[in-house]
């Protein structure tokens, strides 16, 4: 089963399925490429990117694996998980970038965190194009049934 879990995971029905958990500033917005950020998005068919503000934004989403159709023998498993988002800052000022993505038992317990170190981005000395942060691997852990980006 390999798919996108995320409900609108682009901002194409604007804040729509995320928790807004920080909305600092000018709070949390959806724009049109290439908007502000001045670069296209890389992938064909990807119009619109959430944007923060000069303050800290944070957003969370939790999926619940076994309502998007994974059996309990599935997780049981382990199955292979890839953890993928795309950032890019302003050309006008600088931010920072970071990701949390956790494995949640049937108590909503941490049993197993992907959590990279945070991007300090910078305009005078990053060219402000979209990058990529992909993890792969497989979930080790037994009893997972949801995960929660933020």
């Amino acid at each position: 089963m390999t798919r996108n879990l995320l409900k609108n995971p682009s901002g194409e029905e604007k804040l729509e399925f995320w928790e807004l958990t920080e909305n600092g500033g000018s709070q949390w917005k959806v724009e049109d490429m290439p908007g502000d950020c001045g670069h296209d998005f890389c992938i064909d068919g990807v119009a619109k990117y959430f944007v923060t503000s000069f303050e800290l934004c944070l957003k969370k989403q939790l999926i619940d694996l076994l309502e998007e159709g994974f059996s309990d023998q599935q997780l049981e498993a382990q199955p292979a998980i890839t953890v993928e988002d795309w950032y890019c800052g302003r050309t006008d000022c600088g931010c920072n970038y970071q990701i949390s993505v956790c494995l949640l038992d049937e108590n909503h317990e941490v049993i197993q965190e992907f959590k990279p170190t945070p991007v300090i981005l910078d305009p005078e000395f990053d060219d402000c194009s979209w990058k990529q942060v992909c993890r792969e691997g497989k979930m080790n852990a037994l009893n997972i049934q949801r995960l929660i980006l933020k």
